[in-house]
């Protein structure tokens, strides 16, 4: 009896994360810029851009 791989066992789990201080939701984004790929954490509402959601705080 075959199981199933170790990668098909994991769960995705999504966050939504919200802004401080206008409390609107916090999307991350993939930038590509100079060849590399960045991620982007920015507020829906207020357009304010952070290197992760963490650091809205």
């Amino acid at each position: 009896m075959a199981g199933a791989s170790k990668n098909s066992r994991t769960t995705v789990a999504t966050q939504k994360f919200m802004c401080p201080d206008c409390g609107g939701e916090i999307i991350m984004k993939t930038m590509i810029e100079k060849g590399r790929i960045k991620n982007q954490a920015e507020c829906s509402k207020c357009k304010r851009i952070e290197r992760r959601p963490k650091d809205f705080k």
